[in-house]
């Protein structure tokens, strides 16, 4: 039987998909209709500096799933540090995204400045809630862990969610940035 929490966020979640594939699908239409891509006297996104922020994102993924095994294995203590280390290295990456943002905003990409802009923000926006959202879970959990009464069931609601937001950040870097 599914607890009710992870089917509640596995529903939500799907939900999200579509959202997600509908912007992505939209972007592409918008693209392709420009009659230049990235549109001039746009600055470039920071397309390095992102590739080593996704590593510390997909890394967080690994600890998570680490953590998950200890969870089902009983072993809760086991579970602490790779729950930290999920947490902070996914609280890096949203830092990190935020300071992306100010900086592009400082070059000049603003959601009026051009389509590159509105899109960017939007979609990397979005997906930046979502993934706010689930460090708020996660630390929720963390500290459910810490207290000895972290259910199946919400701790399976804050897996689903995180592993959505480093699930679809490849797709999201590889359709928006490259």
């Amino acid at each position: 039987m599914i607890p009710n929490g992870l089917f509640g966020m596995a529903i939500f979640v799907i939900a999200e998909l579509m959202l997600f594939a509908g912007l992505i699908s939209a972007f592409f239409i918008v693209k392709a209709g420009a009659p230049s891509w990235p549109p001039m006297g746009q600055p470039r996104l920071p397309i390095e500096a992102t590739a080593l922020n996704s590593l510390v994102l997909l890394a967080s993924g690994f600890f998570l799933f680490r953590a998950h095994r200890a969870f089902h294995r009983g072993d809760r203590d086991g579970m602490r540090r790779p729950m930290w280390l999920a947490l902070a290295l996914g609280s890096f990456f949203v830092i990190f995204q935020g300071s992306e943002w100010v900086a592009l905003l400082g070059q000049g990409l603003t959601l009026t400045s051009s389509s590159l802009g509105s899109f960017f923000y939007l979609v990397v926006g979005i997906h930046g809630i979502h993934a706010a959202a689930a460090l708020v879970l996660l630390a929720i959990a963390t500290a459910r862990l810490r207290r000895g009464f972290l259910s199946p069931s919400f701790f399976g609601a804050a897996e689903a969610l995180w592993f959505f937001v480093v699930a679809v950040w490849p797709v999201l870097y590889v359709v928006v940035y490259l």
